[in-house]
């Protein structure tokens, strides 16, 4: 009896030190908890130029029928199970607190994960990072990616930072392409409106036009897109590669595409009206991605 009673008083403990309200499922979901040895990583190849990445969560409950980061997990099954796990890093804070070289450094917050996927609602877990970061001298230099509009509840801690840009991932103007590819994200309409909250803001923003899907109209997108004040955007295709440990895209995504008729020569056709309508359009290119 003793032994429950001090192993619930632990269990008990536990819980408040890590702060953390992590449910079983979010969605569809399935949820757990996991330690992990290292939450910054150095990365390489198209984002060598920054000096880590940062991940608060393990797979990501969207599950984009395109999503490359699939690729990167080392578990076969949990590969082919994209989209329906998360795994909360519980121990991510305390590790950053523990890390000599982020102030100052430069880093991308959701290199292989929605930094705010649902379950950043019930957990804080970003947040959490964010405001420990905004507390160093000098600051980290940030760029937060997500495609979801929950960023607009941390536009309090975003404005803290002296240099912090959120790029918003807005694959195509049709809520309809948007649904086949990526059901489970929210709509176009809500992220380009969380977009227009952050610039109005005060936040910097940037537009991730990438994968670039079907675009229905060229050019009231490109209307929308110039009204959200904006600094950057950008577009990119599918990622070619099949091979583990390398940026991929889904078989299924390919499929849906062939059934669209999308292929490069439209992305290249469409990118090209785009460019000529929306000023801040970068050529995305292997140079700027991590930019």
């Amino acid at each position: 009896m003793e032994y429950y009673v001090y192993m619930s008083a632990q269990m008990a403990l536990f819980e408040l030190e890590s702060g953390l309200n992590v449910p079983d499922r979010i969605g569809h979901a399935r949820v757990s908890r996991r330690r992990v040895r290292q939450i910054l990583t150095k990365p390489t190849g198209v984002l060598a130029g920054l000096d880590f990445t940062l991940n608060p969560y393990g797979g990501c409950s969207f599950g984009c029928a395109y999503c490359y980061a699939a690729f990167f997990q080392p578990d076969e099954a949990k590969a082919a199970d994209w989209g329906n796990w998360v795994e909360v890093k519980e121990n991510a804070l305390d590790l950053l607190r523990g890390e000599p070289g982020l102030a100052g450094s430069r880093l991308l917050i959701g290199s292989v994960t929605d930094p705010y996927q649902p379950l950043e609602r019930k957990t804080g877990l970003t947040r959490s990072l964010l405001e420990h970061m905004a507390k160093l001298s000098p600051q980290p230099r940030v760029i937060v990616q997500t495609r979801s509009p929950i960023v607009v509840q941390d536009i309090d801690v975003l404005l803290r930072f002296k240099d912090l840009r959120v790029n918003m991932s807005v694959t195509t103007d049709d809520d309809a392409v948007r649904k086949r590819y990526e059901p489970l994200c929210a709509s176009i309409g809500r992220r380009l409106d969380a977009v227009r909250r952050l610039s109005e803001s005060g936040v910097r923003a940037g537009l991730s036009l990438a994968p670039l899907l079907p675009i229905s109209n060229v050019g009231e997108f490109a209307k929308t897109i110039n009204k959200l004040g904006i600094e950057s955007a950008w577009t990119g295709y599918f990622h070619p590669g099949t091979r583990r440990f390398a940026s991929g895209t889904r078989e299924n995504a390919l499929v849906l595409a062939k059934e669209d008729g999308w292929n490069f020569e439209r992305y290249l056709e469409t990118v090209s009206e785009l460019r000529k309508l929306v000023p801040v359009l970068k050529k995305y290119n292997e140079d700027e991605k991590a930019s």
